[in-house]
């Protein structure tokens, strides 16, 4: 599918960004032999759903409150709208139950010639390049940080999406498989 010139190849996944953010490295003392680190007392997070193409590397973000076949079929509905003349859009993504929503099945059968979507084995991130990524926007963004409010991990977070928007480089090398 990916050498057939008529595919658009995205990988497409959700994730949430912890506003205590997460530690990597931290310095302890050679005598302390259990350390204990605290975080901030907050489960408060962002969550994006995702979807980067694979012979490019743009980018497409969407902030959203929660992840159902509403806000699924929101997102694809945003792809859809960049979708190419000619192209039709293959969307590689895990096994999230609302991926698989029976309210998506009518609006897939219509967009059949467009958009379909291509499940990946369970329990195999390592093959949805989208999963990289996140792992370098937290290390970009969140690896040692705290942040005192929300609204300030959604800041330093949404400054790396949009330094990403256009085809770039670095989400190319990730994320190219061709």
């Amino acid at each position: 599918m990916a050498k057939d010139k008529k595919n658009d190849i995205r990988f497409l996944d959700e994730c949430h960004f912890q506003q205590h953010g997460s530690r990597c490295r931290m310095w302890i003392p050679p005598e302390e032999k259990d350390p204990v680190l605290l975080h901030a007392p907050t489960k408060k997070s962002i969550s994006l759903f995702g979807s980067v193409t694979a012979n490019t590397g743009q980018i497409i973000i969407q902030m959203s409150k929660i992840f159902n076949a509403v806000t699924f079929l929101k997102f694809l509905k945003r792809i859809l709208r960049t979708k190419k003349r000619g192209k039709k859009i293959v969307i590689v993504l895990d096994n999230a139950r609302y991926h698989h929503a029976v309210m998506l099945k009518s609006w897939l059968k219509i967009n059949r010639k467009k958009i379909v979507l291509m499940f990946l084995p369970p329990y195999s991130p390592e093959l949805n390049h989208i999963e990289r990524v996140w792992k370098i926007t937290r290390k970009l963004c969140t690896h040692n940080n705290y942040f005192p409010t929300l609204e300030k991990l959604m800041t330093v977070v949404q400054k790396q999406m949009g330094r990403w928007k256009s085809p770039n480089e670095t989400l190319y090398k990730l994320c190219c498989i061709i």
